[in-house]
């Protein structure tokens, strides 16, 4: 029963580390850098269907998302603009791939209502967010919307948003971190950065 006891701690103890070892805030995150390659995850689709991002990489050139949420206005706005650069952008050989702690069918939500035609993939439980080091504890007032966003999964980290190109390889060959949320890449900075790596 000790051993039981001891072992239930400790999965405990990992747990909150887990948690605990995540960066205190926004402008605490260390990400990947340039050169470096995209972690391969397992995600989810809008259809709930799980998705190994490397098999979407694979693909095509990626211009890869990270946002808060549905719930976060400022994402919305988002989104919806780099719709706007979207058909450039597939001109160019890009794909667009937005990712988020939103569950699959609140990806549904914001697809329909920022008229989305780009991949939408669901990261709950923050397995990419921090293995591309841009995960941070969220803070207090975001938990429960977060809690309902993710569909329960997720009360505890938020993404810095983020922009990435990737090529075939999975390489980042361009970053733009935005710890204020607030701000965000404009289209014409992103389709420059996206016609400059094109060879």
């Amino acid at each position: 029963m000790k051993k039981i006891i001891s072992l239930v701690l400790l999965v405990i103890g990992f747990a909150g580390n887990a948690q605990s070892s995540l960066p205190q805030g926004a402008t605490d995150i260390a990400p990947l850098l340039i050169g470096e390659k995209i972690p391969n995850s397992t995600l989810k689709s809008i259809d709930g269907n799980a998705v190994s991002l490397k098999s979407v990489l694979d693909k095509k050139r990626t211009i890869l998302v990270f946002y808060r949420g549905g719930w976060c206005p400022y994402c919305n706005l988002h989104l919806a603009a780099l719709g706007e650069a979207e058909k450039e952008l597939l001109d160019l050989g890009y794909q667009i791939v937005a990712i988020s702690p939103d569950a699959p069918k609140n990806l549904k939500v914001t697809e329909e209502k920022d008229k989305v035609n780009y991949l939408l993939l669901s990261d709950s439980n923050g397995d990419l967010a921090k293995a591309m080091g841009i995960a941070f504890q969220a803070p207090d007032k975001y938990k429960s919307i977060l809690n309902k966003g993710s569909d329960g999964i997720n009360n505890h980290f938020l993404p810095v948003p983020s922009v990435f190109i990737v090529n075939l390889d999975s390489e980042i060959e361009f970053e733009h971190i935005t710890p204020d949320y607030k701000h965000r890449i404009s289209n014409d900075l992103l389709v420059a950065a996206a016609k400059s790596l094109i060879k």
